[in-house]
């Protein structure tokens, strides 16, 4: 039995390295989350520079999400086959890389195809990590604890990104929101690879062919949601893609019927929480990028707002972030993840339908106010919701249940952005595109509480 000295001086070293490990794992998430939102305020910037088109602008913004969510699945594959720990070095590798050459692109069509690497490398230390997390800390409890506080600084970077990202264009150019992406990255590989235990490897070989079906789908459907709202949702272009993305998707089905080497774990859809969970992710995401992006919008163009004014506006809105999944590390022992779900969800759907009344007599204040309780709620639902995902896969699927709740709740965000694009089209009225906006938002949200209650929180209450 060890000494009081003893253990006085291990625990504040424990948490040292339990410090590390999730300031190694998260350094992925915050490049990426960065990249995702600092990238929209500089637009104008890169636009004037570079001189390029509103559609190059467009595919600069989502090029990046479309390589993202349509090589995650393969990415959870090459993860559970040659190990976590590898792939997810090779992740950052890449993504540091795309980053440098998005900072010296001397031209529109260069970034657009650094920004589609940028993609792949975080597709590719996406899963990675949670993977890694889940086998660095073992003890369920303690594993919900360390999802609260790693949302916590991805969450950070989601919430200040527009903010940090003006202060960064303004002083420094648009070049400067990649180059920060060197730093953080050189130091999180440094740390995971001194610090992260290696997964074991799976003898069972990637499925390259179902993949290449499913990177075909995902990639065809990513661009009809990106093109849509730029071509019209009837161009021929968009046709093509949602026919490809059809047709991939039926022999994907034929494929996995057939084989019995798998893309994903189709078993594991069985289970009503790890089922629930997606679906949540794909509502959680759709009304949460939804929202910002009518937000965006509506402060710039009906209350004419300048861009970095907006910026600012927005940070009350998302500064609840961390600190919600703060709270949820220090209650996530009390409370089960499906009552958290169920109750925060439905917050967020009572916060957003007060804005379905929007007018010109709306303050600034009270939407923030709207919005901010609404984010509250975002903040515990997010790491509950990859909780429930993980607990129900298990160590041994953790890395492709990432992968699969990742990829939906990319597609989440493209739908939610295409979605809210349409509603803004309905009428010429800023407030009544608004409205419209917020009222499909809470049903989103609506939605996403009562699958939390029937997968996760009442079957929880049966046992």
């Amino acid at each position: 039995m060890g000494s009081p000295v003893t253990s006085d001086l291990a625990a504040p070293a424990a948490a040292g390295r339990t410090a590390v490990k999730i300031a190694a794992l998260a350094a992925g998430f915050v490049m990426a989350s960065l990249d995702t939102t600092v990238v929209n305020v500089a637009g104008a910037r890169i636009q004037q520079d570079l001189a390029v088109s509103v559609t190059e602008l467009t595919w600069i913004v989502d090029g990046y999400v479309l390589t993202f969510a349509a090589l995650l699945l393969l990415a959870g594959g090459m993860a559970n086959r040659l190990g976590s720990l590898r792939v997810y070095m090779w992740g950052m590798a890449v993504f540091v890389a795309a980053s440098l050459a998005c900072a010296v692109a001397p031209d529109g069509a260069f970034l657009i195809g650094a920004r589609l690497v940028q993609g792949a490398g975080a597709a590719l230390f996406m899963p990675s990590s949670l993977a890694l997390l889940v086998r660095s800390f073992p003890d369920t409890r303690q594993r919900t604890r360390i999802l609260g506080l790693w949302s916590a600084i991805v969450a950070t970077a989601s919430g200040i990104g527009p903010t940090v990202g003006g202060l960064m264009v303004s002083a420094f150019g648009w070049p400067s929101i990649f180059l920060i992406n060197l730093p953080i990255g050189l130091l999180g590989a440094v740390l995971t690879w001194r610090y992260i235990t290696p997964t074991a490897r799976k003898g069972a070989p990637v499925p390259f062919g179902g993949h290449a079906l499913a990177i075909a789908m995902v990639a065809a459907m990513c661009f009809a949601l990106i093109e849509g709202p730029e071509q019209g949702w009837l161009a021929p272009a968009v046709l093509i893609a949602y026919a490809v993305a059809i047709a991939s998707a039926a022999a994907l089905v034929l494929r996995e019927r057939k084989t019995s080497s798998h893309v994903i774990p189709w078993e594991l859809f069985r289970l009503p929480p790890f089922a629930g969970g997606n679906v949540i992710g794909f509502l959680f995401n759709f009304a949460l990028f939804g929202g910002i992006f009518v937000l965006g919008l509506f402060l710039q163009q009906a209350r004419g707002v300048a861009p970095f004014t907006a910026g600012l506006q927005l940070l009350p809105m998302t500064v609840f972030f961390p600190i919600s999944n703060i709270v949820y590390s220090k209650i996530s022992g009390r409370y089960s993840n499906g009552l958290l779900l169920t109750v925060f969800l439905g917050i967020a759907a009572a916060s957003t339908v007060s804005l379905v009344f929007i007018s010109p007599a709306t303050s600034y204040w009270q939407l923030a106010l709207a919005m901010g309780l609404a984010n509250i709620g975002a903040g515990i639902i997010s790491p509950a919701m990859t909780a429930v995902l993980v607990d129900a896969a298990g160590v041994e699927h953790a890395a492709i249940a990432g992968s699969v709740l990742n990829a939906n709740r990319q597609f989440g965000s493209l739908f939610g952005i295409a979605a809210m694009g349409v509603a803004i089209s309905v009428n010429h009225d800023w407030y009544a595109r608004a409205s419209v906006a917020f009222a499909a938002i809470t049903i989103a949200y609506l939605l996403g509480a009562v699958c939390a209650w029937r997968t996760v929180w009442k079957p929880r209450l049966r046992q």
